[in-house]
């Protein structure tokens, strides 16, 4: 009897065990499938997508690919969305981790609510802000300029950058500070030479996200910037939709032209992310 309820135990066991990887798996597969998706049916025909969206290609199209890279001019709206990227992932974080160090190290009057404002930022969703910052650009004649779309992308990547450099920070020995004082050393040479490469983890983290974000922003892009000189990739995007139809097969070729740096990047460097974000978040 004994032996029975043992094997029934193990039964039990096993089949939650079998349960849950198949759960997984379904949400694994439901996840991939749109991708795998995009690929194989940006290799189609126009004609062919439209009669089955599902169904593989007959023929693979890669022609599509340089059609779509030259009807569009990706390789000019990368370089704008690569400069906005880089630029305001840049300042992002030497904004971020000064505004956190300066938090997590002097604990002055006002301190927590400054901290609690900039967390607040997180909480406000980026669509709701679109009609208010269209109309003090509006007002300030910032529109369709080299660095239009800097600003917005600086202000909404500081929220969360700030969230875990300053974290970090408060959980690094204020020993090392004091020390470094009296050796001589300022407050702007112990930020950046003493505390700065201790944060690194976090600070490429934050880096990368910013810089993902960033050159995957689309609804300011679209209300700033008129200028076909200073679009950018999800914009430039929406070029292959004409007034009757949409070639949806050299939209999709496109769209992975444009996700393969970013993809790139997460492949490269995902493990330094989530060591990153971990630890910002869970280190003070």
């Amino acid at each position: 009897m004994k032996n029975n309820s043992n094997l029934l135990f193990f039964i039990i066991k096993k089949a939650r065990v079998y349960s849950l990887n198949i759960i997984i798996w379904i949400f694994s597969l439901s996840c991939i499938f749109p991708v795998i998706w995009l690929m194989y049916s940006s290799l189609k025909t126009s004609s062919e997508f439209n009669r089955d969206i599902i169904s593989f290609p007959s023929v693979m199209q890669f022609s599509n690919y340089s059609r779509a890279f030259l009807s569009a001019d990706l390789g000019r709206l990368s370089m704008n969305s690569a400069f906005n990227a880089i630029i305001s992932m840049t300042l992002a974080v030497l904004i971020a981790f000064t505004i956190a160090y300066l938090l997590a190290r002097f604990p002055f009057k006002g301190n927590r609510i400054i901290y609690f404002l900039f967390l607040f930022g997180m909480l406000v969703p980026m669509h709701a802000l679109l009609v208010p910052v269209f109309v003090q650009f509006k007002a300030m004649g910032l529109f369709n300029t080299r660095m239009t779309l800097i600003l917005p992308y600086v202000v909404f990547n500081l929220p969360f950058s700030l969230f875990l450099l300053e974290s970090y920070i408060r959980g690094i020995p204020k020993d090392l500070d004091e020390a470094a004082f009296m050796e001589g050393c300022g407050t702007v040479r112990t930020m950046f030479s003493i505390i700065f490469p201790i944060t690194k983890p976090v600070l490429v983290a934050v880096s990368l996200l910013a810089f993902i974000s960033s050159w995957n922003e689309y609804p300011f892009a679209l209300i700033l910037i008129n200028s076909q000189k200073l679009k950018t990739i999800p914009l430039g995007l929406v070029s292959f939709k004409g007034e009757y139809s949409t070639d949806y097969p050299l939209q999709m070729a496109g769209i992975v032209i444009s996700t393969i740096p970013v993809i790139a990047i997460y492949l490269g460097f995902n493990k330094q992310i989530i060591e990153g974000m971990t630890e910002g978040s869970i280190k003070g």
